[in-house]
């Protein structure tokens, strides 16, 4: 399903989603790096207080207004004639990898309420492999819709 009526505004579409999609990244980039100097914090501490805070604003004023715009212009290219061809591989790929990433995000968000309760059970280590996550998933998702493998 298409709407002509869109294409006019295909690159306004695609601008206003690439810089969503830019600040979503740069959220998801950096809540785990949080989670690892939070876990070097003693629960109920002034840091940790700090850091809560810092996670809530993050998650709450960038990441989820970045993620729910990302998706609404993401739809909004879809649905412009032209702009997806349902056969293409590098589509699926982007799906897969647009689908792993609303997952992480609810894992981050899942891992906030976490430390806000301190009750914290993941080690350091943990989310500093967790922070390759979101790298590896934007990896994918850029080279798939610019090189189109």
């Amino acid at each position: 399903m298409s709407f002509p009526v869109l294409l006019p505004f295909f690159k306004w579409f695609l601008a206003l989603h690439i810089m969503s999609f830019t600040a979503w990244m740069a959220g998801m980039f950096y809540l785990p790096r949080l989670y690892v100097y939070h876990c070097q914090t003693r629960p109920g501490s002034v840091e940790s207080e700090r850091f809560k805070v810092m996670e809530r604003r993050l998650l709450k004023q960038i990441i989820n207004p970045a993620m729910i715009s990302t998706f609404i212009f993401g739809v909004l290219l879809v649905l412009t004639p032209g702009a997806v061809s349902w056969s293409a591989g590098w589509w699926w790929t982007k799906i897969v990898a647009l689908v792993l990433m609303f997952g992480f995000h609810g894992a981050c968000s899942r891992w906030r309420r976490d430390f806000l309760n301190d009750s914290n059970r993941r080690a350091e280590r943990f989310y500093r492999i967790a922070n390759e996550v979101p790298t590896i998933l934007f990896i994918v998702i850029v080279i798939a819709v610019v090189v189109k493998p």
